[in-house]
């Protein structure tokens, strides 16, 4: 579903301002970067009819979590093949289990590395 750029594009959902600015630094070059404070952010682009390639979604969040906010997405018929990548700073097993056991297609642990986080997100991409 790429955009008239011809970039894929990419929603990233985080509270964290540095951390969104550090993950849109690391991916502008290659994707357009779509940016979401909130779960509630992150669902008005869909209800504004913007569809990204792929999500990428912390797990705590106050107000909806990253949980939630999965769930609300793969409700939607229309949204349930959108692939999404937990970003978190959550790194025990149960955390992982639950995220893969949802239909997360992939789990990064932050701190992360620029060259794992691009390689794992064209994997999701089939790039």
């Amino acid at each position: 579903m790429s955009n008239s750029s011809g970039k894929k594009k990419i929603l990233m959902v985080d509270d964290d301002e540095i951390h969104l600015l550090i993950m849109t630094n690391m991916l502008e070059d290659k994707y357009d970067v779509l940016v979401a404070k909130s779960g509630k952010e992150a669902i008005d682009y869909f209800f504004k009819g913007i569809f990204p390639d792929l999500v990428l979604l912390d797990v705590y969040m106050p107000n909806m979590d990253g949980w939630e906010i999965f769930n609300r997405i793969k409700a939607f018929s229309l949204l349930k093949d959108i692939p999404m990548i937990f970003v978190t700073s959550m790194d025990d097993n149960s955390t992982k289990k639950r995220a893969q056991d949802m239909g997360a297609i992939d789990y990064i642990t932050k701190p992360c590395e620029p060259e794992d986080v691009l390689n794992r997100i064209g994997l999701a991409l089939k790039q």
